[in-house]
Formats: structure tokens, sequence, C-alpha cells
């Protein structure tokens, strides 16, 4: 099969020598897999490399470079690209024309692949992916080209997306004279194009209809490059309900709007929850900490709940929620995810963001779209002097800098968001099984809690006792 389809892409390259540079092997191809340091998120891109080297061995050829991106420095901000980019220049380029980037949830047809990237000429700068667009202006991209949002292309990273070593070789050398504009990394696959593109200056993303949004399972997919896996990730039974206790930050304020939404939507889902509050409110009820409220940040309140959950006194639970009261969220597909983490490990989970990662920074968990720690890793946050600067510094950038500087993993899962649904891509949200979205701006949050969020009872995990409102 192989040696006819050569014959006809050599046939097509005489007719046209414009058409291919050459025959694309795998050797002229470098592999980076944006893995992650905790051990379910490694155990997945083993598998991909472990699949990756098989597809090679079935084709006869040479066993191909496979980087597990966490894995190329003990840089924790590597998941960034950028910071990584001039690495992977300097020990692949030199032999490699390409550098393809998977998720660990991308699935690879290898023989696909090399052809399409045999379409391309090596000498060229090329910056290929699966096109996404904004249908409106969003506040997760800056609002950037809010005149016409959809005129700009940006990749679907789950398709996966290459680099021609040409311009990963310019765009790695920029990198250390012209960082990105801003400090602050939201959206990678977005904001990466925006780097790439240069303002117009540079080069623009080119669509490749082999890189596939459809499902793996899809009956479609005969010429597909790239599938991708939609289901949410479940390692066994879901953890019990019982085993998540979930802290709900309000104030006063929102005692009359925002508390009465979640006990209408997702806290009948919850075993272990308390409210807490700048007042005791015996209706609702809410814990007074003894924190005064901030407008914003509040970071004096979240590790005064950090303490009190590390301290036993309410629950032993293995698993702390710490959610903002107009944070909408699905406990039942919590459930299933965290059946994939180990509670022993010091394990912090959510919508990754990150701050000054080309220069040292760190990666925090966004505190709108929920986050979840192990009772490990609140012991180690504890225990290792981390504290707040100011009761209103950003509690979810400071608790950042804490496992930063404790060596502890910040682990990424796209199913939460900061945001609200209309600000991410329709299709992204298609595919998923979101756990949760954040702010009820513009919104009604009961209606976008029951299309997105609520499950049938049927399909809800089985607990080993009612639920209870109050401990």
């Amino acid at each position: 099969m192989r040696r006819a389809m050569y014959r006809e892409m050599k046939k097509q390259e005489r007719s046209d020598p414009s058409i291919f540079d050459q025959f694309t092997e795998v050797r002229d191809v470098v592999f980076v897999i944006r893995s992650q340091k905790n051990s379910y998120h490694t155990h997945r891109g083993e598998q991909r490399r472990t699949e990756l080297l098989h597809q090679a061995q079935i084709l006869n050829q040479s066993s191909p470079d496979v980087v597990l991106l966490h894995k190329l420095s003990d840089y924790d901000g590597n998941w960034s690209v950028l910071p990584a980019l001039p690495r992977l220049v300097s020990q692949y380029c030199q032999t490699s024309s390409w550098i393809v980037f998977l998720e660990e949830e991308t699935n690879l047809n290898l023989n696909n692949l090399l052809q399409v990237l045999s379409k391309f000429s090596t000498r060229k700068e090329w910056f290929l992916g699966r096109p996404l667009h904004d249908d409106e202006p969003t506040i997760i991209h800056h609002y950037a080209f809010s005149e016409d949002p959809y005129s700009f292309s940006y990749p679907d990273f789950m398709a996966g997306w290459a680099l021609s070593c040409p311009l990963a070789k310019r765009t790695a050398e920029r990198v250390n004279y012209e960082p990105p504009k801003s400090d602050f990394t939201i959206d990678l696959q977005h904001e990466m194009a925006l780097y790439i593109w240069e303002e117009g200056r540079g080069c623009a993303l080119t669509a490749v209809n082999e890189f596939c949004a459809e499902a793996h399972s899809s009956s479609s997919t005969g010429d597909c490059a790239t599938t991708i896996n939609t289901y949410l990730s479940a390692c066994g039974n879901p953890v019990q309900k019982e085993d998540v206790f979930v802290a709900v930050k309000t104030c006063q304020r929102f005692h009359g709007d925002r508390v009465p939404l979640v006990k209408q939507t997702w806290e009948k889902d919850a075993a272990l929850l308390e409210y807490y509050s700048d007042i005791t409110d015996p209706d609702i009820p809410t814990i007074h900490l003894g924190v005064p409220n901030t407008e914003r940040g509040h970071c004096a309140k979240t590790f005064a709940i950090l303490r009190r959950f590390a301290s036993g006194a309410v629950t032993q639970a293995p698993w702390l929620l710490v959610v903002d009261d107009d944070t909408l969220i699905s406990l039942p597909r919590l459930q299933r995810l965290l059946s994939c983490y180990d509670p022993n490990e010091a394990v912090s989970v959510g919508e990754r963001y990150g701050y000054g990662l080309l220069r040292d920074g760190y990666s925090y968990i966004t505190g709108g779209g929920g986050m979840v720690f192990s009772r490990v890793a609140v012991q180690n946050i504890l225990a290792g002097g981390c504290g707040c600067r100011s009761s209103d510094a950003p509690d979810d950038m400071v608790l950042g800098m804490c496992l930063t500087t404790l060596g502890l993993p910040v682990t990424h899962s796209p199913l939460f968001h900061q945001a609200r649904p209309h600000d991410y891509v329709k299709e992204l949200l298609a595919r998923q099984s979101p756990i949760s979205f954040h702010k009820h701006w513009n919104i009604n949050p009961v209606a976008v809690y029951q299309q997105w969020l609520a499950e049938p009872i049927q399909r809800r995990p089985h607990s080993l006792t009612k639920t209870r409102e109050e401990l």
C-alpha cells in the first residue's frame, strides 16, 4: 500500500514539482505530547507514545522521536509551548523537518499524517491545524478582533497542530527578544496563533482538513490524520459524594440572589457542603470564618477554608472543592473525573492558567471554574508556609505560586471553565461533558445549568447516604 502511495506521489511531483518537497518519513517528524506531571496524565502520555511507536513499526519505519512535554525539562511552564520551543528546536530541528503537537486525547493515524505533511515544502514556514473561529468577541481572548472575530483562525489543539522547523526556529529566536504582550496565559491555542501571526507580519494558520474533530469511534474518519476522544474520563467507579467536601465562598451581599441559585441547581448533589460568608446566617446556613469580606482576591478567606478542611474537624473527606457562589458545576461529573486521580498524591486540578511563564512564572487553577485539591495537597500547602501578602490578594494566583514553590503539579482539565458557555467556541463545548462554568452576567443561570450541566437521576453516581444540606 505504501509503495503504491509513494509511486503516485512521485508521479504527481514530476508533473508539478511544487506539490511535494519530498515524501515525509517518520524520521522527519518529532512528536510532542502535551503531557502533565500527575501520575494519571503521565500514564496517558506514555500510552500515546507507545501507540505512535507501534504504528511506526507497522509501517516498517524507524522509531519516531516522541517527547512528553512535562519531561523535557524541570520547568513546569513548558505546557505553554513557547518556553519549551527553543529547546525543542535545538534538540530536534537539526535532523527533523516538523514538530507535531498532540494532546493526551488526540488519536493519530501516522500513515495519514505523513501523507498530509508531504504536501508542504519543508523549506517554508508552515503553521498547520484545524481552524477555530470566534463567533463573537470574548473575554477569554481579551475581546480580540472585536470588529470581526471570525476573521482570525486559531488551531484546535485537540485535533493536533504542526510547525515546520523553519517557522519553529524563527519563533524560538523571537521569544528571546519579543515575548507575548500579555503576561497571562488563558487560552493557549488562541494566544499561540496570535504570537505566530505577529499582527499580520508572521504566519497565519493553514487549514488542514485531515486534522479532524470527529470522535475516534466515528465511521467517517478514513482520511483523518487525527481524531479525538470526546468522553468524560472515568477510571472505575466514581468517587462517593461523601468523599468531596464542597466549600462555597459567598458574602452577605449575595445571600439573597446567588445562594438561592446554588440551592436551586447543584447543591442537591453535594453530601458535604458549607457556605462561608462574612456573617453568620442561620437560614442558609453560612459560617463566618472571622475573615472580613473583600471586593476581590479573597485570599484570607480561602486559606481559612484550607485550614478548616485540613483540621479534620468538619470532615475527613479526601477531596476539597472550592467554588464561588456564582460557579455552576456538575458534581456527578466531578465525581467521575476524580476517579482518575489518586487522593494520596498532592493533586490540584481545574482550569489551568499561567502567569509570566516565559520568565520563570507559575501556573494556577483559576478560581471561578472551581479548584479541586486532595487532602494531601492542602496539607502540603499549609505545611509549606504559604500565605497571603494581603487579605484581598488573588487566592488562585497565590495558591499557584505556592504550588510552584513547593514543586507540586498544577493539573489542567479542559472540562472546567472560568467563563460562561457563550464565551467559548460552540463546537468545543459540544464534544465535552463540561464540569463547570462561571459568572451569572447576562445569562439565565438555571437555564445554563439545565442545558450544560444537569444529569438525569439514573446517570448520577451511587451514594452511600442521602444528601445532607448541612453538616
